[in-house]
């Protein structure tokens, strides 16, 4: 567990001192992927460096396993820093193939041949570049360095991987091939995951928690399938489909509400199963489907015909759906 306790951090500018992050706290819990979102100069990376022990806060307390980093003598602030892998971008060493760059730090370690073949192999078997490992960096695409640079971090089995921007640069096929290798390394190795990135689709695919950084501070923190359910959140503003009708659209409706679903079940049957119910006509006006991770979620704009039609709306609420009724744009329906 990672933890980050009212941690402030400035810079000195050319006009004086530049507030880089302000009383910002945020835990990662064990077994997690969280993501911190957030624009460019929000903070992000001074957190990412903060929390890798790379950098010491102005203020505020960083505990990584309960103790008080700041309290550790130098040699147990070493070891907290084993503790934490940290995704590199662009540091290969040329020279070295695949899986000589995986196996750097248990060289200078003093690892052993065997063990270090051992688990380098384990590891470029989690990237899918088993057959690239006698490969140069340079023979590599972007998005196979990478997953190098990834299954490198990964190589000391640090509790806490730690990737600051880890799809900049890549095409969205091998984007995503850097995400599947964060999901696998917590899935199948059991780490905990910081990912820090500008890109609302990365934490859409892989976080489970979500804090989003805005000049410094966070804005909204939590849970990121809570999050998304209230769809006046930031979060979900960014993450969900947008609801875009034309001027008119919801004429004719007796309600029309917007309409949050998750999950396979909800989407694929609440709307039918609702209308067969309460013999009441409900059509999508406007928004659409989303994933997070790999549960779907659908927003939409809801217009319903039927003198049942509050039935309904409170019925798909009743099942776990987030129901807004928009007031002032339907009729009365008539007793």
């Amino acid at each position: 567990m990672i933890t980050v306790e009212n941690l402030s951090k400035s810079f000195w500018g050319n006009t004086g001192p530049v507030v880089a992050l302000e009383d910002v706290s945020l835990d990662v819990p064990t077994g997690t992927i969280t993501g911190v979102v957030g624009p460019a100069g929000s903070g992000k990376s001074t957190l990412a460096r903060l929390v890798a022990l790379q950098e010491r806060p102005d203020s505020g307390v960083i505990r990584v396993d309960g103790f008080n980093t700041a309290a550790l003598d130098p040699r147990r602030l070493r070891a907290a820093r084993r503790r934490i892998g940290v995704v590199t971008q662009g540091d290969l060493l040329p020279q070295r193939t695949a899986a000589g760059n995986i196996a750097l730090p248990l060289e200078q370690a003093g690892v052993d041949g065997p063990q270090r073949r051992e688990k380098v192999g384990k590891l470029l078997d989690l990237i899918g570049l088993t057959d690239k490992a006698a490969r140069y960096p340079d023979t590599l695409s972007p998005g196979q360095r990478a997953r190098v640079e990834v299954a490198r971090a990964l190589v000391g089995e640090p509790g806490l991987l730690l990737a600051d921007d880890p799809t900049r640069s890549l095409d969205a096929d091998a984007a995503a091939g850097v995400l599947t290798v964060l999901d696998r390394a917590r899935a199948e190795l059991g780490a905990t995951v910081l990912v820090v990135t500008s890109d609302a689709g990365v934490v859409r695919r892989i976080a489970d928690d979500v804090a989003l950084l805005s000049d410094g501070r966070v804005a909204e923190a939590g849970n990121l399938l809570s999050l998304v359910q209230d769809s006046t959140s930031q979060v979900a503003q960014s993450l969900l489909p947008s609801i875009d009708v034309a001027k008119g659209a919801t004429a004719g409706y007796d309600r029309v509400a917007e309409t949050i679903l998750i999950g396979f079940a909800a989407v694929g049957a609440l709307l039918p199963e609702a209308t067969a119910r309460f013999d009441t006509t409900i059509s999508v006006i406007g928004g659409g489907l989303t994933r997070i991770g790999e549960t779907p979620v659908a927003r939409f704009l809801l217009g319903l015909n039927g003198l049942r039609a509050d039935q309904a709306l409170g019925w798909i609420t009743e099942r776990g759906g987030v129901v807004r009724p928009q007031v002032g744009i339907a009729r009365p329906i008539a007793a």
